[in-house]
């Protein structure tokens, strides 16, 4: 028996490659099947299986090729009805793989279609379970994603992920391995831990959703506090893997359309696409297309491409590094964004050799900012995360969060400068480009955001 965790950073997902005596299950792949494929004769094994938990809302899955290109099975939990032919587990239903087996556990709440699938080893013993959204490290999956599908409270759905938890996952045996679909820094829950499997026993310890004696009304209450809203691009994603979608090489051989800046530029005015440049922050800010939105392919490239863009089907014309074009196209096709039209060949260099015009963002050092900021008392805007700020933040700052960006764009002043940083960088050079796309140019990114300013004399206002 083989069981891979094939984890992606990016989207802090975990898809899993399971082989017994030449046979394979591919538990919630992403769009690429390339690694599955290579895996698979790697090991001169057939895949059998294709297991998804749910229907992902913050990317893409890859089952639909798989199956096509594998002709293995698609099985979903009970009450998914996909417009496409799948089995439908029956609570309960055991599906043999080698010398193993996979149970298919029914556990709604984060959807109603959520399973968890229990894997047996060649002893019949419990080994491992892969738990999809329904139990994460640390925490759960959120219970609001899909209460307006089913016309059901979020309350209603937290109260049915209790019973789950109850009956199906915490009567399991403590050595029991977690295999989740996601782990820290996903949006799919609120309090993941950074490992990405664990023993069912230590979760029973650490994980306060699995704590014992947990009452239901407590449990209900507990998971629904402080839930963020969901990213814009969460129901789209939906869709697209209950319904179906183009196959990732015609998306990827579309996007990969060498455009010099001409024709960049006449494809941009007929279509109205948006400019995505997915060089550093550095890069950026130095030079660029004016009215292009930054968002770097090296930080949390494809969630802030979801978070931001609201429209799947928004016509995207890419600035890339050279070399990574068809990377940053099927990373922007794993959250369902597939209309990339074309890329400008030969980046920054060609577009300033053709004498186009360029924008860049000023950007200054914390030492040339604390001058600043006890001699005149600027405006300063911090862009991270409400519990970021609430946490620890510049005395007198603002909170204007890059998720919601727009809903503030009132209160930048207009006739004086003003200043803008997050935790590191990577975040205020995408506000900058974002409001410099809204007309807003009297910005000044203060270089190595929060992190910078530890050692200064900077004042804070700390959490009390």
């Amino acid at each position: 028996m083989k069981i891979e965790q094939i984890y992606t950073g990016c989207l802090s997902q975990g898809a899993y490659y399971i082989e017994s005596q030449g046979e394979i299950a591919i538990i919630d792949p992403l769009r690429e099947i390339g690694p599955y494929l290579m895996r698979a004769e790697k090991d001169k094994a057939k895949i059998k299986y294709i297991f998804e938990t749910h229907f992902h809302a913050d990317f893409v899955s890859g089952h639909l090729t798989l199956s096509k290109q594998t002709g293995a099975s698609i099985v979903f939990g009970p009450t998914a009805n996909p417009n496409f032919d799948a089995i439908i587990a029956k609570d309960g239903q055991i599906f043999p793989l080698g010398k193993i087996t996979l149970t298919a556990l029914h556990t709604p709440g984060h959807t109603m279609e959520s399973t968890t699938y229990l894997l047996k080893d060649e002893n019949g013993k419990d080994y491992a379970i892969f738990s999809g959204d329904t139990l994460f490290l640390g925490d759960v999956g959120r219970p609001d994603l899909a209460q307006k599908a089913i016309n059901m409270t979020k309350e209603q759905l937290a109260g049915l992920l209790y019973e789950s938890l109850q009956t199906k996952i915490i009567p399991l045996h403590d050595e029991v391995i977690v295999y989740p679909a996601h782990g820290a820094g996903s949006a799919c829950g609120k309090n993941m831990m950074k490992e990405t499997f664990d023993t069912l026993g230590n979760q029973k310890k650490v994980n306060y959703a699995l704590r014992k004696g947990i009452k239901k009304e407590d449990f209900i209450r507990e998971v629904t506090d402080g839930l963020l809203p969901p990213p814009a691009y969460f129901p789209f994603n939906v869709k697209m893997n209950k319904e179906g979608y183009e196959d990732i090489d015609t998306v990827i051989k579309r996007g990969a359309t060498p455009l010099n800046p001409d024709e960049f530029v006449a494809i941009a005015n007929q279509t109205d696409a948006l400019i995505l440049d997915v060089r550093s922050e550095q890069e950026f800010a130095q030079s660029h297309i004016p009215r292009s939105i930054f968002i770097g392919i090296d930080g949390g490239f494809a969630p802030w491409v979801g978070a931001l863009i609201k429209d799947v089907n928004q016509a995207i014309l890419l600035v890339a590094p050279s070399g990574r074009e068809e990377e940053t196209i099927t990373r922007l096709s794993r959250v369902g964004f597939d209309n990339t039209i074309g890329f400008l060949k030969g980046g920054m260099n060609a577009w300033r050799k053709a004498a186009k015009e360029t924008d860049a963002i000023q950007s200054i050092t914390v030492d040339v900012f604390e001058k600043i900021y006890f001699s005149e008392q600027p405006a300063v805007f911090d862009v991270r995360k409400e519990n970021e700020y609430v946490a620890s933040h510049l005395k007198n700052a603002e909170n204007t969060p890059l998720d919601n960006l727009n809903d503030f764009l009132k209160q930048f002043p207009s006739d004086e400068n003003f200043y803008i940083h997050c935790a590191g960088g990577y975040r205020s050079i995408i506000a900058a480009s974002i409001l410099k796309s809204r007309g807003i140019h009297n910005l000044i990114d203060i270089a190595g955001g929060f992190g910078a300013m530890k050692d200064t004399r900077l004042e804070f206002e700390l959490q009390k």
